[in-house]
């Protein structure tokens, strides 16, 4: 039995170096390894298809290594003839894909090219939610929100218009949202009873007037916690029912002597209305303005792309502000489209300066005579950067701004006059550029307005002075400080 199993074991040895030798003659006459890799060729295979076995992976230098060993690079030749290889391959195997060499993306000093920026890059805010929301303010109870419009804006793209007014003013929306075609944050003063008639004409607005005021106006309602209405429908209620769009407007018709406030003898709280709409807004932008002045069309695309632009006088580092010159149109006239035409319009007689006739110190703005000279350009730019002080001390402007800039004073009333007194002293103090614009402007609402003798309001008005100059101005000087040329 251990012989046999001997001469098995003999004869296996034999048989393996006969088949080894076969093999090795074989692949002699061949050219050996050359045949194999004509034949993977030749059957539309490629080398980087063949498994091979991975070499032992190592963590990199052991701990006794002094430098790591240098990088072998292969020589431009192997490198060349590899890329070829692959090229021949992908194009022998259509499921492979094409090889496509990379494009050279490098500037002068080996960096890649600057991007341009975007909005959202060059203006710093954050989105904020509208939900409809119950404040107090001082003596006022306030509706944040409470009708919504349905259109929402990130922070970044847009202006917003914001305003106030009480319900008889609401005819002035649809032409100003046709000019303006942006987000607008009203604040409406509804006391007592006007609060109904002020539902009612909100309701109207947004059923019967133009689709852009459902579309872009959010209102807020407010009224003096002495004056609260007998009922206050939840802001999901507001709406309904619709309105009655075959009835005249609920504004129409309607004098200052019929409304609550009259009755009561209650002054307009301007401010707090500018203050409420203003803080409501979503956007970082905002243009602080009365209902009554309409934008000239285009300001919002323009005013955002010089922005984006970030001109040279945007760069500054004092706090700015962008005025918009104000003009006033003779009743019946057409608004201007643009600033030709209102150039126009003010050298036949048929526009002139805002309060021209009434205060011309309270709007006059630095440099509007090279303004109106100066011929109309291609989107906006800093025409010129004024400053509050000389001849222009007691200027009013309205401008384009941010919630960082200062409030007005909610102790100033509309009927006391100045209202706007307070902050522009504590933006001249701050040292505020005025960037005036040198295409973008506000015309009033058609009507010239001519200077009337009001003994009511003129008493008002010097109780308001009193007001400023022993109590608010005071406190200006501690919260602000002073600056030589600064006046209320």
């Amino acid at each position: 039995m251990l012989a046999r199993r001997n001469w098995l074991l003999r004869l296996s040895i034999i048989l393996n170096v006969v088949i080894l030798l076969y093999f090795g003659s074989h692949f002699a006459t061949k050219n050996g390894a050359v045949v194999l890799i004509e034949e993977l060729q030749a059957s539309g295979r490629n080398l980087a298809s063949i498994d091979m076995p991975n070499p032992a992976q190592t963590d990199g230098p052991q701990s006794n290594d002094i430098n790591p060993p240098a990088a072998v690079q292969p020589a431009a030749g192997a490198v060349a003839a590899g890329a070829a290889a692959a090229a021949a391959g992908a194009a022998a195997d259509p499921a492979l894909p094409p090889v496509t060499p990379a494009k050279a993306t490098s500037t002068t000093n080996g960096e890649a090219p600057p991007t341009e920026k975007t909005l959202q890059d060059v203006i710093p805010c954050h989105d904020r939610t509208v939900e409809p929301r119950t404040a107090q303010r001082g003596d006022y109870w306030v509706l944040y929100n409470y009708v919504v419009a349905t259109e929402s804006f990130r922070c970044w793209e847009s202006i917003t218009y914001t305003t106030h007014a009480d319900y008889t003013f609401l005819d002035n929306l649809s032409p100003m949202l046709e000019r303006w075609r942006g987000p607008v944050s009203l604040a409406m003063y509804a006391p007592g009873t006007d609060f109904a008639p002020t539902l009612d004409a909100i309701r109207y607005a947004r059923d019967c007037g133009s689709p852009l005021v459902a579309k872009l106006v959010t209102f807020h309602v407010f009224f003096g916690a002495r004056h609260v209405p007998r009922t206050v429908p939840r802001p999901e209620r507001a709406l309904s029912p619709p309105a009655n769009c075959s009835r005249p407007a609920p504004w129409a018709n309607v004098t200052a002597s019929a409304l609550y406030k009259t009755s009561k003898g209650l002054l307009y709280p301007v401010n707090v209305g500018r203050n409420i709409a203003r803080e409501a807004a979503a956007t970082h932008y905002v243009l602080a303005s009365d209902i009554e002045l309409y934008p000239s069309p285009g300001v919002i695309t323009d005013f955002l792309e010089m922005v984006r632009r970030q001109d040279k006088p945007l760069a500054r580092p004092n706090p700015k502000v962008f005025p918009l010159p104000i003009f006033e149109l003779e009743a019946g006239a057409v608004l201007p489209g643009n600033k030709r035409e209102l150039v126009t319009m003010l050298k036949n007689g048929t526009a002139i300066p805002f309060h021209k006739k009434v205060c011309p110190g309270c709007h006059n703005v630095p440099k509007s005579k090279e303004w109106m000279l100066a011929p109309e350009s291609s989107g906006l730019h800093v025409f010129h950067i004024g400053k509050r002080l000389g001849y222009f001390v007691h200027w009013e402007p309205i401008f384009i701004g941010t919630n960082r800039d200062p409030l007005y004073d909610e102790r100033l009333s509309w009927e006391g006059k100045s209202d706007k007194m307070t902050q522009g002293y504590a933006l001249c103090v701050l040292n505020y550029d005025f960037q005036i614009l040198d295409n973008a402007f506000l015309v009033h609402k058609p009507g010239i307005k001519t200077l009337k003798k009001d003994p009511q309001r003129a008493l008002l008005a010097g109780k308001t002075n009193v007001l400023i100059r022993r109590v608010i101005f005071p406190e200006l000087k501690v919260l602000y400080g002073t600056r030589k040329g600064c006046a209320v």
